[in-house]
């Protein structure tokens, strides 16, 4: 065994490589090595032969595993020492660079209108883009002959043949949820409801998708002047400016009365600027919330009364920020997002400013 620990041992630190530090495991551990073929012979052995041979092989052959592993870790040492000296790399150079993405338009103004109407106490509610017949139209007293629900103007989906249920469409507006909304929290109620609406409509203006937000509140003396404040006081601190709005009698199927309410603006240089001059512009619709929508919704109109009113947040973002076509909106021009993108970190709050 003398032998074969020096034989071993000296050829492991004379190996080269890897490969040749494999062949003499294999030839002193394998199942036909050396060191195995010794370890067989215990069983001819008396016991007190035995119990000299037996941990003298046991030793060796954790000595001869010891010897391979240490070299192994030594050839490692010496590749990579090696490979170091071989390559270089100048550490001093700066990192590449990453690009950055941008917060969008629409995601940033939603997130402003949010920050503003949470402060006066509304919650934020959501519903399903496809939506009933019966939530879309019927809930919202909207008759049948109304031009609303035609399909010049709204999406409807596919339907089995044989299926003469009412077509489910994709929502033309958020009011559905202020339906849900009223027949899971009753009243009083507070909310509001962004979200994605769809009309079949295209130009500077007007998308086939584009996004919205409709607050509704119901409670036992709410009227027009509270709708009025809530407004103005919404204008006021989204814009960042005083604004003064003007009523205009409209109407609504699911409100009466029913208002459009323009903000005081001026036009300079094909430029809105809001809250100064004697310009107005119409920037939403409102009113009463209309006794057979609250019944819709299941709260008794003759104990609860409300307002509500629907923005289109895409033309808040278009006044706010001077974008002057919607369509760029759905581009996905990677030029337009970074002129108009916002960062990841400009989260807008009522203290810290609404940009």
């Amino acid at each position: 065994m003398d032998d074969l620990r020096t034989r071993y041992l000296g050829e492991i630190a004379g190996a080269a490589d890897e490969v040749a530090l494999e062949r003499l495991r294999v030839a002193a551990l394998g199942k036909k090595g050396e060191v195995s073929l010794r370890m067989r012979e215990l069983g001819g052995m008396t016991p007190e032969e035995r119990q000299v041979a037996g941990p003298a092989l046991n030793g060796l052959k954790d000595e001869i595993n010891a010897a391979i592993a240490a070299k192994k870790a030594a050839l490692e040492d010496a590749a990579l020492d090696a490979r170091l000296k071989e390559e270089w790399l100048d550490v001093t150079l700066p990192g590449r660079r990453r690009a950055r993405g941008s917060v969008h338009p629409v995601s940033q103004v939603t997130e402003e209108v949010t920050a503003v109407l949470a402060d006066m106490g509304f919650a934020v509610a959501e519903g399903p883009q496809i939506e009933s017949d019966w939530y879309n139209f019927d809930a919202l007293n909207i008759p049948d002959h109304h031009p609303a629900r035609t399909e010049m103007d709204t999406f409807y989906m596919a339907q089995a043949e044989g299926d003469n249920r009412p077509p489910h469409v994709l929502r033309t507006h958020t009011s559905p949820v202020q339906i849900r909304a009223m027949q899971e929290r009753g009243a009083p109620l507070r909310v509001i409801c962004p979200g994605r609406v769809y009309r079949a409509d295209y130009d500077q203006t007007h998308t086939p998708m584009f996004h919205q937000v409709e607050g509704i509140a119901i409670d036992r003396d709410i009227s027009m002047a509270n709708l009025k404040w809530v407004l103005e006081e919404f204008f006021s601190a989204f814009f960042g400016t005083t604004v003064k709005t003007r009523f205009r009698a409209s109407h609504f199927p699911f409100t009466e009365p029913s208002a459009e309410v323009d903000i005081q603006c001026s036009w300079e240089g094909g430029t809105v600027k809001v809250g100064q001059g004697d310009g107005w512009l119409e920037v939403l619709g409102s009113g009463m919330v209309h006794p057979k929508v609250l019944e819709a919704g299941g709260i008794d109109s003759s104990k609860w009364q409300g307002f509500a009113f629907g923005i289109g947040i895409d033309r808040l973002a278009m006044l706010k920020y001077g974008i002057p076509d919607l369509r760029a909106f759905f581009d996905s021009d990677l030029r337009w997002l970074r002129h108009y993108g916002f960062a990841p970190l400009d989260v807008p709050t009522l203290h810290g400013g609404l940009q």
